[in-house]
Order: structure tokens, then C-alpha cells, then sequence
């Protein structure tokens, strides 16, 4: 009998689920806007409107789990739940819904099974690997060095810095600056945690998570999601660089009318931008691999 499992990540600004086959094979692959940290860096909490939403999603995915009789499962929480201080109650109603194993993983647990994800039928490397994962709370870089890995988890993330920092719509200087000094404030940290990267003279960028589909979405022009069109798709800075002039300028009403933006990105996507942006200028890098594989299939991976 076949053994299908199912990964499970409910992020700060969506819930995917991605259903394999006992030899890894994708039978399906969901993503939902849920916006589940919307307000938490103000209140310290899950507001119950947003909590609604990604049990609406869980509920629609535990019926696609039983269709393709699922034997394994399990859902992996990142930065919002771990930031908030009703966390156990919507972990435990999850639980209810899923019926299955969830649990808050720590910065390190995420930065390693996005690398696991991410590495999957990449190309082979010329240079150290930088897997970069922006979310919507936090960002995850991890360094592969050696054949070991250096990880550090930074409070950055698209919905994060937005709420925190791009405050006008459209965000004036004033807010622009806020968000630049805020990812300098965070990026102390890199130096301690991963005290590799800085004696490399390269590495290679894999991008992963929502800000860099969107950004291949718009370059494209797609006004579908194909995941053969985003997946392994080499991204300048300077196209970063474009889009972050363009959106910077632009009102949240004027994002959406682009021709590829996503529901549900357009006011946050700015934020992940500048993340991603200043990570490559931290790394004197010029472009980045795209990849649709992340944390999801190296959760699934670890499931099989």
C-alpha cells in the first residue's frame, strides 16, 4: 500500500500544505494567504480574525490529506507562533483540525530544513552555498561551508518589517529609512552566528519563500503561478533593485494593478525586498537561484 505523507508550514503570511508519494513525488501542492502574524509584532498575540483564516485553510487541507490517504503527517510553525503569547491554544486547535503531529520550530530547525529543502536537484555549486528564506516574520540564512552548516534566524520578515516600519502608503523617506536601519540593526547578528561568511570571497544565493516568487511573478509578467516558470530562475540584483524603486513609489492600490502580483503580497512585498536587496549587498552578491523548493519538501524529506 502506497505511503503517502503530508508537510505542513504555516508561516507569518501563508499556509502551504505539499502532499508526496513514498518515493517523493509531488501529488499536490497548496499555498493560502493567511497573514497569521497580521498585528502580532504590536500585540504579542494571534488575533482571533487571523486565526479563522488559517483554520479555514487546515480544514480544506485535512480533506485533500484524507482524498490521498495520507499515513504521515505532520505541520511545522515558524516565527508567528513562536513570538506570541496565546501560541499553545492555537497550536492545540490545529492539532484538532490536522489530527496530527504540530510544532513550533526554533530559528535553527528552520534555517536547516529550509536548506535541506532548498538544495534538492539544485545545480552543482561553484562556491559556497547562502540559502536565503525570507518570510513573513523572520528570515533564515543558512551557510553551508565544508559540508556543515552556519544558520542565523533574524527578525526580519515581509509582514514584520512592514507593520513595524513601512507605516504610509505610499512610505515616505522617513519610512524607507526606519526599514533600512532596522535590517542594519538585525544584521549585528550575522557576524557572530555565522562567522564563515564573512571569509568567503563568494557565495551562491539560493532564494527561497513568497518575497522571491512574487519578484520572478512580476518579472515575468506571469499572471498564473507555474511553478516550472519560477523554479530555478537566475535573478539579478539589479531587477531587486527595479522593483523596490517601483514599489517604494507606488500606493498599495497601484501594486496590485502589476500584472503577476499575487493577492495578498502587495503591501508586504516592498518589505521583503529590501531584506533580500541588502542581504546581496551584504554579500557583494549580484544575483541569486530561485527555488520552489524549501522548508515544505524538507519536511516531507524528514516525514519518508
Amino acid at each position: 500500500m502506497a505511503s503517502n505523507v503530508a508537510a505542513l508550514d504555516c508561516g507569518t503570511n501563508s499556509t502551504r500544505l505539499l502532499i508526496t508519494d513514498e518515493h517523493g513525488v509531488t501529488l499536490e501542492r497548496v499555498m493560502t494567504i493567511t497573514r497569521l502574524g497580521q498585528g502580532v509584532d504590536e500585540s504579542g498575540r494571534l488575533s482571533e480574525e487571523a486565526t479563522e483564516r488559517v483554520f479555514a485553510a487546515l480544514s480544506r487541507y485535512r480533506v485533500l490529506m484524507d482524498e490521498y490517504d495520507v499515513t504521515t503527517a505532520s505541520m511545522a510553525c515558524t516565527s508567528a507562533v513562536r513570538d506570541v503569547s496565546n501560541g499553545k491554544a492555537f497550536l492545540d486547535k490545529a492539532h484538532e483540525i490536522l489530527r496530527c503531529r504540530v510544532e513550533v520550530l526554533s530559528g535553527d530547525q528552520e534555517a536547516s530544513l529550509s536548506f535541506a529543502g532548498a538544495v534538492v536537484n539544485a545545480p552543482e555549486p561553484k562556491e559556497p552555498r547562502l540559502v536565503v528564506d525570507i518570510g513573513g516574520g523572520s528570515s533564515e540564512l543558512v551557510l553551508e561551508v565544508d559540508g556543515r552548516l552556519e544558520s542565523v534566524s533574524l527578525q526580519l520578515g515581509c509582514v514584520r518589517l512592514t507593520e513595524r516600519c513601512l507605516l504610509s502608503d505610499p512610505p515616505t523617506e522617513q519610512n524607507l529609512k526606519a526599514a533600512k536601519s532596522a535590517i542594519a540593526e538585525q544584521f549585528g547578528r550575522i557576524e557572530e552566528a555565522m562567522p564563515s561568511l564573512g571569509l568567503q570571497p563568494r557565495v551562491e544565493i539560493i532564494g527561497l519563500a513568497g518575497t522571491v516568487a512574487s519578484l520572478v511573478l512580476l518579472e515575468q509578467q506571469l499572471t498564473t503561478y507555474d511553478r516550472d516558470q519560477v523554479h530555478h530562475q537566475v535573478i539579478g540584483r539589479e531587477v531587486v533593485k527595479r522593483w523596490i524603486e517601483i514599489l517604494a513609489s507606488e500606493t498599495n492600490a497601484q501594486r496590485r494593478q502589476h500584472v503577476g502580483m499575487e493577492p495578498g503580497r502587495a503591501d508586504v512585498l516592498l518589505g521583503g525586498l529590501l531584506v533580500l536587496d541588502a542581504i546581496m549587498e551584504r554579500v557583494k552578491s549580484t544575483e541569486l537561484l530561485t527555488s520552489e523548493s524549501d522548508i515544505l519538501d524538507g519536511l516531507a524529506a524528514s516525514l519518508r
